[in-house]
């Protein structure tokens, strides 16, 4: 139900004024209120005034030598008039010494006759040349009808000037239905998008190649008794690039291309999203051949049966639209339906059958040679600098979509504007990263020395397990400079990009996570609130190795799912048997951090005090302290073959101090 309306009277919502004026809190103003009134007002004193002067100027322009109609009988009895012209009731009298005089005469009698009603004579009469002016026909209808219109056009423009005080919403209704669907014009080069201008992908353009061959050359297919697909779905992570490669098909066909979020379906009346459904599907119909694209698909397309009203709600009914109108296509209307989203897992399986959305392109993040080809499409139109290695850049953003990689560049040339220069440097693009990731630095966050300390010594615990245990990722850089919510960082990246991670190197990622927990314990006897985020991220990783991946030695190979709004999918005794086994992993990769930290002591006060005096200490540097205290550097090693399950969520994040 809607929320009532605010009345427009702020005074009468108060219960002090109910009785004085009479408007309780849902009073509202017949005609708009307030604003309707002001503008009668205003409109009939604007009126007046014009009326006014108008008559004042008639007024002025009339003649000053006007007579009465007794003395024009005295003058023509007396021989001193010379001629009458006659217009009308207009009397224009020229005398016998060369004056004019005006007058006029009474409408239903003619001159003659009144004349003779003042005693003149028909031998008087004679001596005056009298003329008879004939009145024209739009002149007469001008000066009958001219007031009647003019009231008549006045009330005209007061009431169109009224009506569209008060149309608000009431004649916005009729537009409900209709659909808000953007489109693009294959015309429109500014607007066009093809598949050059969308670097990675290479599987999913594939997929996509045939769909545009149909909408070129759909005689080719339906001769051979092929049916492309009514419907292709785009499924992958939050800015992998799906609306792009939708509007790049429709460009690479040249066919318009229809645009709607899932949400713009919907509305407070029920039916209306399933009206601008059918007017959406018409409007593509009549342009075909053309493409739908409706994005954040799972706005309307969940699992049905789940909501209020026995399935009769609005987004129920918006999506039952979509399935008829889907089915309702032939063969040959060459309309095709894309949509996205990144929650495949909730929409409805009518939606998913054969013969609608029908075939699935999943997009994934992309790799390192697809991070540079993206990367190279967004530096086009920005000077680099002739340091620039973007093939660098791409090795230090594992896990980056191709919506962050636009941000990276786009800050990168954000921060060389800021500072005065026309070129954008790879200093720039590194530190472009770290903002993408971490959020700016927080130059005005001043640490006590103490708390400069500790934080040392916490992101030193965390760089050195990194470093000393072999499945942990290297470590490219870390700094107590503070950036969003972390007082600072530790930048670990792996050599190569990970599509899947083992047992051991979960292990060694939460014991590299607790480094710095350990590193706070040993040194300063105490505790602070800085590792809060390293303990929900090591407590993710290992209820996730347990419930999830089987990689608990106890409890063994089962997936026991979440429990989540009370749906419990195992009991509580397994639920405490589950608790335990993620201390027990949490407890043995500590004493593992604690290990590493005591046999390399002189190494954590080395990087801690570095830390201290430089506040960052990147990769090249951060391995000469290495090598300086015995430790040898991690280098690529692709003898290593680990065993292979999909990455937990929060494994890959750097870590740092909330």
């Amino acid at each position: 139900m809607p929320a009532p309306r605010k009345p427009r009277n702020p005074g009468s919502t108060d219960p002090k004024n109910r009785k004085k004026n009479g408007k309780g809190p849902g009073w509202r103003p017949f005609f708009g209120g307030p604003t309707f009134f002001s503008n009668l007002v205003t409109t009939i004193v604007i009126f007046l005034l014009l009326m006014s002067a108008y008559s004042l100027a008639v007024s002025f322009s009339q003649p000053s030598n006007v007579i009465p109609f007794s003395q024009v009988a005295s003058d023509v009895a007396s021989g001193k008039v010379q001629s009458i012209d006659v217009s009308g009731d207009s009397l224009s009298l020229t005398y016998v010494n060369g004056a004019t005089k005006t007058s006029r005469k009474d409408s239903s009698s003619d001159l003659t006759s009144e004349l003779a009603n003042y005693g003149v004579t028909p031998a008087e009469l004679s001596k005056v040349a009298v003329t008879i002016e004939g009145q024209g026909g739009l002149s007469f209808w001008l000066i009958t009808l001219g007031p009647t219109l003019l009231g008549f056009i006045f009330i005209g423009l007061l009431f169109w000037f009224l009506m569209r005080q008060v149309r608000g919403a009431g004649v916005q209704a009729f537009s409900f239905g209709q659909s808000k669907a953007r489109m693009i014009d294959p015309a429109d080069l500014s607007q066009r998008v093809t598949f050059k201008d969308v670097a990675g992908a290479k599987e999913a353009k594939e997929e996509l190649v045939e769909i545009v061959d149909f909408l070129k050359n759909p005689k080719k297919f339906l001769d051979i008794g092929a049916r492309i697909p009514k419907g292709i779905i785009l499924m992958g992570a939050p800015g992998t690039g799906k609306t792009l490669l939708a509007r790049a098909v429709a460009g690479e066909a040249g066919v318009p291309f229809f645009s709607i979020s899932g949400s713009e379906f919907v509305e407070m009346f029920v039916g209306i999203g399933a009206s601008r459904v059918r007017d959406l599907f018409q409007m593509a119909k009549r342009a075909a051949p053309a493409i739908i694209f409706v994005d954040e698909i799972d706005a309307v397309g969940r699992v049905r049966g789940t909501g209020v009203g026995g399935g009769n709600d609005e987004r129920e009914q918006t999506l039952n639209q979509i399935l008829v109108e889907m089915d309702g296509f032939e063969p040959n209307e060459k309309v095709i339906v894309m949509a996205a989203t990144n929650r495949p897992d909730v929409l409805d399986p009518a939606l998913l059958r054969p013969g609608r959305f029908d075939r699935r392109v999943t997009i994934d993040l992309p790799d390192r040679s697809d991070r540079e080809a993206i990367l190279n499409v967004h530096a086009k139109a920005k000077p680099l600098g002739p340091d620039v290695k973007l093939s660098v850049i791409a090795e230090r953003t594992p896990g980056f979509s191709g919506a962050e990689l636009y941000s990276l560049m786009n800050e990168a040339a954000i921060l060389a504007a800021r500072e005065n220069r026309k070129e954008i440097t790879q200093y720039d693009l590194i530190r472009s990263i770290e903002k993408v990731m971490l959020g700016p630095e927080r130059k005005s966050h001043l640490l006590t020395k103490k708390e400069k300390e500790l934080t040392a010594y916490h992101e030193a615990g965390h760089a050195l397990v990194s470093s000393i245990l072999p499945f942990a990722d290297p470590v490219h850089k870390v700094s107590i400079i503070s950036r969003g919510r972390a007082a600072g960082y530790t930048l670990k990246l792996p050599f190569e990009d990970k599509k899947m991670q083992s047992r051991k190197q979960f292990y060694d990622d939460i014991a590299a996570t607790l480094g710095g927990y350990v590193a706070e314990e040993m040194l300063f006897d105490d505790l602070t609130t800085g590792p809060s985020n390293d303990l929900a991220v090591i407590t993710n990783i290992a209820r996730n190795m347990v419930a999830r991946f089987g990689m608990s030695e106890k409890l063994g190979p089962i997936a026991f799912g979440t429990r989540e709004m009370g749906n419990e999918p195992y009991s509580e005794k397994v639920a405490a048997e589950i608790d335990a086994e993620v201390s027990r992993i949490i407890d043995t990769q500590m004493k593992r951090a604690r290990t590493v930290l005591e046999d390399h002591r002189g190494a954590l006060d080395s990087i801690a005090k570095t830390l201290v005096e430089k506040e960052t200490i990147e990769r090249e540097d951060f391995e000469k302290l290495l090598i300086l205290n015995g430790i040898e550097p991690k280098k690529p090693d692709e003898d290593i073959v680990q065993p292979a399950v999909v990455i937990a969520p929060d494994a890959d994040k750097p870590h740092g101090i909330d």
